[in-house]
């Protein structure tokens, strides 16, 4: 190891690991800063191989409970500044991902800006924001931290001071003490409104700045005004698969505050651009609508009686806070003094600014009318309108199937829906759709559960009346399985109004299915294939103009292993392109993603290029929760380049040139086919049919620990049941990362790339396949973060030593088949060898996170054996915490 690059070499990291180590000393002592100190000192000689330190817990025996539970808080701490060190260092960004570089590739390949605006004409890409409980610190570590980051800007411009006076590097570390100070755990459960606002945090603060400017740089980089195509979504108030606290009111709710959101941002903008146009009509002219503006307004100050441009705003501003009053249903926390009729939409807002904007162009060559405040608040209410973000409504098909067939049998048109099959089904639910007759009766007596999603989508009509359709636009079907699932949500939507009869029908939301096991995104291509052809789908597809398909990563991941599900994503998104394309409508696709390579993270940029041609076509949606949300959008900065890396891959997969030739792809897809078979196989075996394997991962993995973990309002199983299949596969990827197995990021491609007999062509696909590459380049850093070793430990917790001693054998012997297998493909020495950016990011935080293991293995001895004391359990959630800090992917 000592030929290996060295651990840290980034002077902010240093920079920040000093300060941290002061405010320690400072706030816990000298002995306990000494104690820690040696700890990681001799943890990072080990992991540099220095002669005699080769004691793997070091040090750890001696501390107290509340000297281990401020190490873990210590060492959390320092692998938060890492990551905020590397972000700023740009460690995480990929070469060439932004639009200038990918217009210039385009460019190269004859491909000019006409084809590039004629995508975008109809282009979409939205990043959806999720609850899913991966993040795992309270947002009040998330502020401080980017606090950190904006000081930590301010020093790069050369400054010393903030603008209120203080000496940076004195608030840096006030910051850091702040932090170290902060309790880390959350006290109560979080709730769906917890959620919400914490969504509309990121909103508020990074989306709402950050996505005018982005159009303002790509509007240069083009030579004109581009179209609204990279919009925002959510699901978090709407998504109430397994989310039992997911309602109408709460859906209602989220809606609310969002339009609260949308607004007060609107009235900030105006109320800024009324101090700032203070342009006189002694000296300039204005042209008329301006003057109509003005004085429609109702502004009869004398003082600017001579000042059009502030009287109209006035006049809009008033408009806009009884705007607020009408959708939010109170007074705007800044009323204004003039009194106005709300809009009755955005786009009436909007040809106001307009209007503002046309006659700052009229005087002085345009020179105020471009770009400016206005121009970003013009801007913002195209993305944003009144609704700030879209909102899906997601549900379980079997929850969906219930609900009909209790409709059903209650308006006395089939008493037993559940036991028809699928022809009969879709005849039935066809029949329904084409009558204007509603089934629901104000005098029957719905079950819970029926009521309930009836009231759901009630909400869900209300709210476009309010806020404009914009608001909700899908409904996404859960484990998806045939056209009739999806029928019998239009039937739903129905009883709401929001699928109305005729001829052409018309649909108000598009419904979505989601593929998510391996069987699902097999079947896919001949589902669509069929809901398609149905005459009034068909219609209201056409009229849309495009059909979207969610494909799950998590489930299928769980379902048949790493390489299997990746494939099968791919297969699976390959054979829909076809059967859009016949049916003549445009196909966008959803990726449900999570923040690990086992749930599909890893790089967007590479997994969107590595997209199959023709499955992109200028319309992407990507599913961003846990802790992938603060990584990725913690600072508008941070969320600008990651927006711009999307948004240039989305460009590039949808337009450059197939790189594979027929002969090659052929080739290499039946290599694909033989890998995965073989991977499925043996992923398989050892999850689903070794016996007693489901209790080695509940005695090995801290899954039942983590339900104690506050981090979000959903169940962990989607039933009462410890079987893997009904277990969620946030908490599974998870509990795997923990204890630094990772197995749902690589198990079974090491038997897959043993039985291939051919590895010079798996080297061809790696060296000619963006696919192939990027599938082993997510897998070689899930590797290179887990560690058999310490996998090892937590191995030893499992009771029954003899069924320890088999499973734990076959995953440490597939872990080194797939780091052998790898290293043959990519013709490495060592993992990550020609990734060094990435290998220095992963070694720097190997020292900190195998003493928060081996801490965790000790602390959940205890309280497996009864120990009763409130820092062992609080001790845990700490070392969870902590450990995915320095995972950063984890869940």
């Amino acid at each position: 190891m000592a030929t290996l690059p060295p651990i840290a070499n980034n002077p902010d990291i240093r920079l920040l690991g000093r300060m941290l180590g002061d405010v320690i000393r400072a706030y816990g002592g000298e002995a306990l800063f000494k104690r820690i100190e040696y700890i990681r000192a001799t943890s990072v000689d080990r992991h540099r191989g220095v002669a005699g330190a080769d004691a793997i817990d070091p040090g750890l025996e001696r501390l107290t409970l509340d000297e281990t539970l401020d190490f873990v808080r210590g060492f959390m701490l320092f692998s938060m500044l890492a990551n905020l060190a590397e972000d700023r260092q740009g460690i995480a960004r990929e070469e060439g991902a932004d639009v200038a570089h990918a217009l210039g590739t385009l460019a190269e390949h004859g491909i000019g800006k006409d084809r590039v605006l004629a995508l975008l004409d109809h282009a979409l890409i939205v990043p959806v924001l999720t609850a899913h409980p991966t993040e795992v610190r309270r947002k009040s570590m998330i502020d401080h931290r980017n606090r950190i980051a904006e000081l930590m800007a301010l020093q790069d411009r050369g400054l010393e001071e903030t603008e209120d006076g203080d000496r940076i590097d004195e608030a840096l570390v006030r910051q850091i003490a702040l932090l170290w100070q902060t309790r880390v755990l959350r006290r109560e459960r979080l709730y769906v409104a917890d959620e919400v606002e914490t969504a509309l945090s990121y909103l508020r603060d990074v989306f709402l700045p950050a996505l005018p400017a982005l159009y303002a740089r790509w509007d240069r980089a083009m030579g004109e005004r581009l179209p609204a195509f990279l919009r925002c979504g959510s699901w978090i108030g709407g998504d109430r698969d397994g989310n039992p606290y997911v309602t109408a009111e709460s859906l209602t709710r989220a809606l609310d505050r969002a339009a609260e959101t949308a607004l007060v941002h609107y009235m900030d903008a105006v109320h800024a651009l009324g101090a700032e146009l203070s342009i006189s009509t002694e000296i300039t002219r204005v042209n008329g609508e301006v003057g109509r503006l003005a004085d429609a307004s109702g502004d009869s100050a004398a003082s600017r009686s001579d000042e059009p441009y502030r009287r109209a705003l006035s006049g809009i501003y008033a408009r806009l806070a009884a705007t607020h009053r009408q959708l939010v249903g109170k007074a705007a926390p800044r009323p204004g003094a003039l009194t106005g009729e709300p809009y009755a939409g955005p786009g009436e807002l909007r040809d106001d600014l307009v209007a503002v904007a046309r006659s700052l162009s009229s005087a002085g060559e345009g020179v105020l009318a471009t770009g400016g405040a206005l121009g970003r608040l013009i801007r913002a209410v195209e993305i944003f309108g009144f609704h700030l973000a879209t909102l899906d409504l997601r549900q379980n098909s079997a929850v969906h199937e219930r609900v009909v067939a209790e409709l059903l049998k209650a308006a006395g048109v089939e008493a037993d829906y559940l036991t028809l099959d699928e022809a009969a089904r879709v005849a039935l639910l066809r029949r329904e759709l084409a009558s204007p007759r509603p089934l629901t009766s104000p005098y029957a007596d719905y079950s819970e559960e029926t009521a309930g999603e009836l009231a759901i989508l009630h909400a869900a009509a209300a709210a476009h009346a309010r806020y404009g359709r914009q608001c909700i636009t899908q409904h996404v079907i859960s484990m998806a399985q045939s056209v009739s699932d999806l029928l019998e949500v239009h039937l739903m939507l129905k009883e709401a109004g929001l699928w109305v009869p005729g001829d052409p029908p018309t649909s108000h939301l598009m419904v979505v299915p989601l593929f998510e096991t391996v069987a699902d995104l097999e079947a896919g291509a001949d589902i669509m294939r069929d809901y398609l052809a149905l005459p009034e789908i068909a219609a209201t597809a056409t009229a849309r103009g495009h059909q979207e398909v969610m494909i799950g990563y998590s489930d299928s991941n769980k379902d048949g292993g790493y390489l299997t599900s990746t494939w099968q994503l791919s297969r699976g998104s390959a054979a829909l392109a076809p059967v859009f394309e016949a049916a003549g409508v445009g196909m966008q696709l959803f990726h449900g993603r999570g923040g690990s390579v086992g749930r599909g993270g890893g790089s967007s940029f590479s997994a969107i290029q590595a997209q199959p041609p023709g499955t992109v076509q200028g319309r992407i949606r990507i599913t961003e929760q846990g802790e992938v949300i603060a990584a990725k959008y913690g600072t508008r900065a941070s969320a600008m380049a990651n927006l711009e890396a999307v948004t240039s891959a989305t460009l590039l997969a949808s337009l450059e040139p197939e790189q594979l030739s027929a002969d090659d792809a052929a080739r290499f897809h039946a290599a694909m086919d033989e890998l995965s078979t073989t991977a499925f196989k043996a992923y398989r075996d050892l999850v689903y049919g070794t016996e007693g394997f489901r209790q080695f991962f509940r005695q090995m993995t801290p899954i039942a620990e983590i339900s104690g973990l506050k981090i979000g309002s959903r169940p962990a199983s989607r039933k009462k049941s410890d079987a893997i299949e009904d277990l969620r596969a946030i908490p599974w990827v998870f509990s795997w990362a923990q204890a630094r197995v990772m197995l749902p990021g690589w198990y079974g491609v090491g038997a897959a790339i043993e039985a291939f007999e051919d590895k010079g062509l798996l080297r061809e696909m790696a060296a000619g396949w963006p696919f192939f590459a990027a599938t082993l380049a997510n897998m070689e850093m899930v590797l290179a973060k887990s560690d058999m070793a310490v996998a090892e430990r937590y191995a030893q917790l499992v009771e029954d030593a003899g069924q320890r001693e088999a499973i734990f054998g076959r995953i440490r012997s597939g872990w080194q088949a797939t780091h052998d297998g790898l290293l043959t493909i990519t013709r490495q020495t060592r993992l990550l060898e020609k990734n060094p950016a990435l290998e220095a990011s992963i070694r720097l935080r190997l020292p900190y996170i195998e003493p928060l293991n081996l801490l965790q293995i000790e602390l959940l001895k205890r309280h497996r054996a009864g120990e009763a004391d409130p820092r062992i359990g609080e001790g845990i959630l700490l070392s969870i915490n902590a450990i995915a800090t320095a995972l950063r992917n984890s869940g």
